[in-house]
């Protein structure tokens, strides 16, 4: 009577595991190589990930590695995977190739890859065509950011392609037009020039002459320890795009986050500056099951603060708390449950001091991290420090002090 019985169970509980296998869906989402997407002049190869959940006129975010990272690392470790299964948008990660670069960076300082129409800029243009013909993403939703040489190529698709970006974000890069050779890279890297926002507008400008329409909004994210790309690049970059979007680069309100990081923002919400103290070359992460938490730490993935839920929210494809875009200091609502909120005092008053980077730091105007001065409270990047670099600060508030040209 028994072994009669168990078989039909057995029987039974067979049957249902066929219909749980039937009814379960064709595949499960995976990265996936593109062998062929159209024009590509750089040599790139295509990688692209489709979430289960993907609808007609999702958004479409491109992910741009670092120097000696691929598609595969910075997809597993980068956290963006979650919030595009959780959202429901598609990615798209161009890979490099050591042939191109022997450090599989992206030539972000080589004219013929960062001008429009032309190079690696080229292809990862027209990776984003094909995934707008085949996946059925919207062209009016299309995101970039990158990490590094990434984030400095992030800039250029912003800068050369502005009317295909809704938004980007710059992580640990650099301002587009900074470097056209192998020599300015290193100089823009170790020792970034100094210029007028006028002029870092202009260089990005120049990157799709003529162009009249709406550009990009731009979050830019820097550790105040990388001393692989020095910091002073982030406040270029946020000279760069406050230029390039019309709004001044005084900040409209400063924000405190987790991991040590400071958030600025500038316009409308047009532009964020992230600032994470302590933190050295890599991109931001926050392993954990929180709705703001993401990614895995690995080399170049550092254990700070989550930047792809920070960026999706900006982009505008998660739902989460945010500075609103048309805040001001005194009303912008905190971005955490913790945050806590200060205006960013103008930098048109107050006491100056001219002095050498030493004697800032003495005078508890400014500190140095790995032999580099900053200003504090606006972490401006002074230079060496020692008692030969001279620079002008203003004191804008308790312990603020922005760099100016001259007392």
């Amino acid at each position: 009577m028994n072994r009669p019985l168990s078989a039909l169970v057995a029987a039974a509980a067979g049957v249902l595991a066929a219909a749980a296998l039937l009814a379960a869906p064709a595949r499960a989402a995976s990265l996936t190589q593109v062998s062929s997407f159209g024009s590509n002049p750089g040599s790139l190869a295509m990688y692209s990930y489709q979430p289960d959940n993907l609808a007609s006129g999702a958004a479409l975010v491109v992910l741009l590695h670092g120097c000696t990272q691929d598609a595969t690392g910075y997809f597993t470790n980068s956290g963006w995977r979650k919030y595009a299964d959780q959202a429901g948008f598609a990615l798209v990660l161009p890979q490099q190739s050591s042939s191109n670069n022997s450090s599989k960076c992206f030539n972000w300082f080589q004219s013929g890859d960062i001008t429009r129409g032309s190079g690696e800029a080229a292809s990862i243009r027209s990776m984003i065509a094909y995934a707008v013909s085949n996946y059925g993403v919207s062209a009016s939703r299309v995101y970039v950011t990158g990490l590094s040489a990434g984030g400095a190529m992030s800039a250029v698709m912003l800068a050369a392609y502005p009317d295909v970006f809704a938004a980007g974000s710059i992580v640990a890069g650099l301002p587009y037009g900074c470097a056209t050779s192998l020599t300015d890279a290193t100089t823009c890297q170790y020792s970034p020039p100094t210029k007028t926002a006028q002029q870092w507008g202009d260089l990005a400008r120049a990157g799709y002459s003529g162009y009249s329409g709406a550009y990009p909004r731009v979050a830019i994210w820097h550790g105040t320890s990388d001393t692989t790309v020095q910091p002073k690049n982030a406040t270029n970059s946020r000279d760069q795009w406050t230029n390039v979007r019309g709004v001044s680069p005084t900040a409209t309100s400063t924000s405190t986050l987790t991991g040590g990081t400071t958030l600025s923002v500038y316009g409308s919400d047009d532009v964020r500056l992230y600032q994470i103290s302590g933190m050295a070359h890599g991109l931001p992460v926050d392993p954990g099951s929180g709705g703001d938490q993401c990614g895995s730490t690995a080399a170049y993935f550092l254990d700070y603060i989550c930047s792809a839920y920070y960026d999706a929210v900006f982009f505008g494809l998660l739902s989460g708390s945010s500075p609103s875009p048309t805040a001001t200091a005194s009303t912008s609502p905190s971005p955490s449950p913790s945050a806590s909120v200060s205006p960013t005092p103008s930098a048109s008053s107050g006491p100056c001091y001219t002095a050498s980077n030493y004697a800032h730091t003495v005078a508890g105007r400014a500190h140095q991290t790995l032999g580099y001065a900053y200003a504090n409270g606006s972490n401006d990047y002074l230079g060496l420090w020692n008692t030969y670099a001279t620079t002008s600060l203003r004191q804008t508030g308790t312990n603020y002090y922005v760099l100016v040209s001259a007392c």
